[in-house]
């Protein structure tokens, strides 16, 4: 496993992270005794950086990292956590100094630490980032020893590069994938030039990318790919990256040509992703210790030469440029 600074924290992330979301809950039924062996696996993988929500599971998946921790207390492991989505109704004036640290002091109790270790704003709306007092408040959350960093998940660029402006921002987490490549433009230079730590999310676009879901694919009724095709629940980007499932997959046809007997496409879908150095690692989510095995080797697989690159470009410019790029 190959490590990356991420931003101005003292701390070397694993490239290839683990995305707790689907242990938590929104993809069809769990199984803890799995889901923390493959957990373990993760770790026995060199994996050190876990990304979980508070409401993944209305706390599940911070539990079972908890659980993880009380396990394997010699391994280093570095959670960051998300608050925001608990609120019924997303407005700026919901994220109130209380709430946040009701939320916060739910966290740590989930994950049974007295700091947590990064702090992410899950997908707030686009007015919170123009309210500088929300950020104050995390700072006073730093100095107080509740959060030792914060950063933001956001859905859109534009979110993003307005974060940036408060100059204790750790981290911005946002979709980034083949489908998904508008991050790579200005926010990415941005994010270099400020020490930004970027958390690639969503990096096979729900499942697409894994090249093993086909026009017959059926989904639980409490899997968001069933239930937030069009944005049901929750922003439309979250699931498929908002790309059309049957053009989707299309794309996945031709992208498999590019794939060889060594490289499965997760591997060539998270290596893409890797190619950016602004990227401080991926956070494909894994439900059984073979997924996390697969997607963890992709540290080890070879630069990929750039026709492949360049191929790769030229389908999301024909085929899912015009649907998504400007949408966030």
């Amino acid at each position: 496993m190959k490590y990356r600074k991420l931003g101005k924290t003292p701390w070397n992330v694993s490239e290839i992270s683990f995305g707790a979301w689907a242990i938590g809950g929104s993809w069809g039924a769990i199984d803890d005794k799995q889901s923390i062996a493959t957990l373990h696996k993760a770790l026995d993988l060199g994996i050190n950086f876990f990304d979980t929500a508070d409401v993944y599971g209305d706390g599940h998946s911070e539990r079972l990292l908890a659980q993880l921790k009380r396990e394997r207390p010699e391994s280093e492991i570095i959670i960051a956590t998300k608050a925001g989505r608990r609120l019924p109704f997303q407005n700026v004036e919901g994220y109130s100094k209380e709430n946040l640290l009701a939320w916060l002091d739910r966290s740590r109790k989930n994950l049974e630490c007295d700091t947590i270790d990064l702090v992410q704003l899950h997908c707030p709306p686009t007015e919170l980032y123009y309210t500088p007092q929300v950020f104050d408040w995390l700072e006073e959350f730093v100095a107080a020893g509740i959060i030792r960093y914060f950063g933001v998940s956001v859905e859109k660029v534009e979110q993003a590069i307005k974060a940036m402006e408060y100059p204790n921002l750790q981290t911005v987490q946002i979709i980034f994938n083949i489908f998904r490549q508008r991050p790579a433009e200005l926010l990415f230079q941005l994010a270099q030039q400020r020490s930004v730590g970027i958390l690639a999310r969503v990096p096979l676009a729900s499942g697409l990318l894994t090249g093993k879901l086909n026009r017959e694919s059926q989904f639980a009724a409490d899997d968001h790919r069933n239930f937030n095709r069009l944005g049901q629940q929750f922003d439309q980007g979250e699931t498929f990256s908002g790309v059309d499932f049957d053009l989707a997959l299309e794309s996945v046809e031709e992208l498999k040509k590019l794939t060889s007997p060594e490289t499965s496409l997760s591997q060539l879908a998270l290596k893409w992703i890797l190619m950016h150095p602004a990227v401080s690692c991926v956070i494909p989510g894994a439900r059984k210790p073979e997924q996390i095995a697969e997607t963890a080797k992709t540290s080890d697989v070879d630069s990929l030469p750039t026709s492949t690159m360049d191929s790769i470009a030229e389908l999301y410019n024909k085929k899912i440029r015009p649907s998504v790029h400007h949408r966030w």
